[in-house]
């Protein structure tokens, strides 16, 4: 039996982000069990505490879908720094935490309201070929000149990103859901117009069970990668609200600011199933 919580990450109220399963007590699981819980579950995400490898790192996450293991995820990275916090974790530093996971070290903030994630290097940037582009392009339903810019803006998972005109362009987006492969992450933004709470609309969508094309509710991962790509072009500015999973009924809205040379992202987590579970 273990310590199980099941978190809404990126909402102020349960229901509106992005859910988190996350198993606190996962030593002498093995990789092939976590996989099959991941599975089981079905969410986007689930992850499994461990105790660090790295002595620098207060703890050690590894972080699954249903079908496959990532080296980050971000609203994985918030929601279980929050349940490690929940369930008694103390970080070495007052106010900073410290996870381990697939891509090294990853590094927190904690200001007693939020915990904040430091957007980690690029693992591939650059422009997409032409031929990726086209079949990414058709793939969504889109048009080229609806595509403003884009570019590889991967941190772990492979994301590919594509600005679209406005974001009434990316909501109105209804992509061919069987011909994705494995690879196929992609991320859409698109601006809102002033006066809006939200400076940008972004969506996520990439292979689910079976090949078919899954749309992730609210993305941390994707999030930071488009504010380093976006913020890096002068594109918006260095402190704005993204708003996610509007077109499935979710409320997620993700905080970017940049300080210095780092990107910050946050956004709240809601405690919603806290138990046991006998895996």
């Amino acid at each position: 039996m273990r310590r199980y919580a099941e978190v809404d990450v990126f909402a102020e109220s349960a229901l509106e982000g992005n859910p988190l399963a996350v198993i606190v007590d996962a030593e002498e699981l093995s990789a092939a069990r976590m996989q099959a819980i991941a599975a089981w579950t079905n969410f986007s995400e689930t992850t499994f505490l461990l105790p660090p490898t790295d002595p620098s790192a207060d703890y050690r996450v590894r972080i699954f879908t249903p079908t496959t293991e990532l080296p980050f995820a971000g609203h994985p990275t918030l929601g279980s720094a929050a349940v490690w916090l929940e369930h008694g974790g103390v970080p070495a530093s007052a106010g900073r935490i410290v996870q381990e996971c697939g891509i090294g070290l990853v590094e927190l903030r904690d200001d007693g309201e939020r915990l904040a994630f430091a957007a980690p290097p690029l693992q591939r940037g650059g422009p997409v070929g032409d031929a990726e582009l086209e079949r990414i392009v058709r793939l969504l339903g889109l048009r080229p000149a609806d595509v403003v810019a884009s570019a590889w803006i991967d941190n772990g998972p492979g994301w590919l990103g594509l600005e679209l005109v406005d974001a009434a362009a990316v909501l109105a987006v209804e992509p061919d859901p069987t011909d994705w492969s494995t690879e196929d992450y992609v991320g859409l933004v698109g601006r809102h117009a002033d006066g809006h709470e939200a400076a940008v609309e972004v969506r996520a969508f990439f292979p689910g069970p079976g090949g078919v094309c899954t749309e992730d509710p609210v993305t941390g991962s994707l999030n930071a990668s488009v504010a380093q790509w976006m913020i890096g072009r002068g594109e918006l500015p260095a402190t704005y609200v993204a708003a996610q999973g509007t077109a499935l009924g979710r409320r997620g809205r993700v905080v970017v600011v940049a300080d210095g040379d780092d990107i910050w992202v946050s956004g709240g987590v809601v405690s919603v199933v806290r138990g046991t579970i006998e895996v």
